[in-house]
């Protein structure tokens, strides 16, 4: 039996009106939602921490209301990432990552740090970057994954320079950021934008079983083969890898059954 890593599929929140009627069984409060959502898939990605400061005990509720194995992706905040010198991200970074976030123990996944569409490729800039991302916090190992949205980045040397820190470069299908599939790190992290609220599963069947099929690929530690990459001409090694799929954006409605109905594909 070939050896894969564990495909995790879910959504970006759990709290989003449409959601109301459509996800939550009926008259279920909303302080149950997280309890009910962190049952159906078996990772969320949390955009709030992008926007707002979070203190401990929200990580430790968080953590308590999901079971055993649930992973939170946070989304790392803006005022690390939205400034025009990178080097200079230490203390926002710092002040982030010591808020609480290692709270969530063994449900603490990767750390996905966002870029704007503006921030450009400079090489000397985004290593000073890199160089701020600690490998520990508080003695719990930490996962990190960048987000680029720019289409500069799409360059061998990104990607020499993401495989040089161990960090994973989110593939993002999207309708205009660039699509980097190069595999860069000890997991995968990819964000599904382009769904559809006419879809009942947010991607259409077909498209659902490109994306298990491409996620099985990346677990069993190969690079789907349809995918560009910014570095053609390096392959990463073999060896099996996590692999984190987000339903966001474009869809959202549908986003929850988007994450189920690749699950079932991608584990039957």
């Amino acid at each position: 039996m070939t050896q894969s890593g564990k495909i995790r599929a879910g959504m970006g929140g759990w709290t989003f009106e449409p959601w109301d009627t459509s996800f939550y069984p009926d008259k279920l409060s909303k302080a149950k939602q997280l309890h009910y959502a962190t049952r159906q898939v078996p990772s969320i990605e949390v955009n709030g921490t992008y926007y707002s400061s979070f203190k401990e005990p929200t990580f430790v509720k968080w953590a308590n209301e999901a079971p055993d194995g649930f992973i939170y992706s946070l989304k790392g905040n803006r005022f690390v990432t939205n400034r025009r010198v990178l080097g200079e991200a230490g203390e926002s970074m710092t002040r982030f990552l010591g808020s609480g976030v290692v709270a969530l123990g063994d449900k603490l996944g990767p750390i996905l740090w966002q870029f704007a569409p503006t921030k450009k490729f400079d090489r000397d800039d985004f290593e000073a970057f890199l160089k701020l991302l600690p490998e520990k916090q508080d003695g719990i190992a930490l996962r990190h994954a960048v987000e680029v949205r720019n289409d500069s980045f799409v360059v061998p040397e990104f990607a020499a320079l993401a495989r040089q820190y161990k960090v994973a470069i989110v593939y993002a299908d999207h309708a205009k950021y660039p699509a980097i599939a190069d595999v860069t790190g000890d997991f995968v992290y990819v964000r599904l934008q382009t769904g559809s609220d006419d879809n009942p599963d947010c991607y259409t069947p077909k498209a659902l079983d490109e994306w298990a099929a491409r996620a099985k690929t990346w677990a069993q530690g190969k690079a789907p083969a349809d995918l560009t990459r910014a570095d053609p001409s390096t392959e990463a090694p073999v060896k099996p890898r996590d692999v984190f799929v987000y339903f966001i954006t474009e869809g959202k409605a549908r986003a929850p059954f988007g994450a189920m109905a690749l699950m079932t594909r991608a584990t039957g």
